[in-house]
């Protein structure tokens, strides 16, 4: 579809399909982008405390090539729920603790929640993610994601426990969840990351992103709450569309009415809110630079 978003450099492209998926009327799109290419940059922003629709923020944003919506937000607040980092800095944390339910009411449950980032050598990394807002970069888990909890509201990376972590140096990167594919095989994380559990099965509008062995970003969008036309896709058929694609790890972003992206400023999918494009509180772009990042 290069030439109906035109135009686009030769690192980037942009597929369609409107086959059925699973017997049920199905759109979706994706981008395919060149990581190495250092004509490209890659860049996240959030509204500041305010939401905004991403044609809003592609004028905002001077018109980069892509645009996609990514975290989770709060309506009531407009924070975000969702990790951000751009210029190698947190600007946006994830949910550090949930209150237990029942015989838990006492605790409070850490979760540590799927974020897609890219360093300074333009590689990028999937991996579970915790955040604490005294230190400017995230912590890390690339094996799994960590389950703990405890009486504290506000953890560090001590109340944790002995976990294996490490330092997430990433120039730009995004959160969401659940985690759909780790190192080649399809493990939808929603218990572990407390997100979706037992909704794995509905079909709803999605965004997810990916990467591939040949170095590639995958941005993915598929439509969805338009019976007849598009019925939208579960977890798991997004995450087995992102590895016949080739992503060895990916993940879910926020879905639903959030979904939209815009290549050049033309909406790929349409978005299912009947007012049309949600306001959001961050998205993630890719902009045709020539200076990196």
């Amino acid at each position: 579809m290069d030439t109906a978003f035109g135009p686009l450099p030769s690192s980037m492209h942009i597929y369609n399909t409107t086959d059925s998926l699973d017997g049920k009327p199905f759109v979706s799109y994706y981008v395919s982008v060149k990581l190495r290419d250092k004509n490209l940059s890659f860049a996240a922003q959030t509204g500041k405390d305010k939401r905004y629709t991403p044609s809003e923020y592609y004028l905002q944003e001077d018109r980069p090539l892509l645009l996609v919506n990514c975290a989770f937000f709060s309506y009531e607040t407009n924070q975000n729920l969702s990790l951000i980092m751009k210029d190698g800095k947190l600007i946006a944390y994830n949910i550090v603790s949930l209150k237990g339910i029942g015989k838990d009411s006492a605790d409070y449950y850490y979760p540590t929640r799927s974020a897609i980032g890219i360093n300074k050598s333009r590689k990028a990394s999937v991996a579970w993610i915790f955040t604490d807002s005294v230190h400017a970069r995230p912590y890390a888990f690339e094996k799994s994601p960590v389950i703990a909890k405890g009486r504290v509201r506000d953890p560090s990376i001590i109340t944790l426990g002995q976990v294996d972590w490490k330092w997430w140096k990433m120039q730009t990167a995004v959160g969401g969840g659940p985690g759909l594919i780790h190192d080649g095989r399809i493990w939808i994380s929603s218990r572990e990351e407390q997100m979706f559990v037992g909704q794995e099965k509905e079909r709803q509008p999605r965004t997810a992103m990916g990467i591939t062995h040949k170095g590639r970003l995958i941005i993915l969008v598929i439509q969805g709450r338009f019976p007849g036309v598009a019925e939208g896709a579960t977890l798991e058929q997004e995450a087995l569309i992102l590895k016949k694609i080739g992503c060895y790890r990916a993940l879910n972003l926020d879905g639903g009415g959030s979904s939209c992206m815009l290549v050049n400023g033309k909406e790929t999918i349409k978005p299912s809110d009947k007012e049309g494009q949600r306001p959001v509180a961050a998205v993630f772009m890719v902009r045709q630079t020539g200076s990196g990042f």
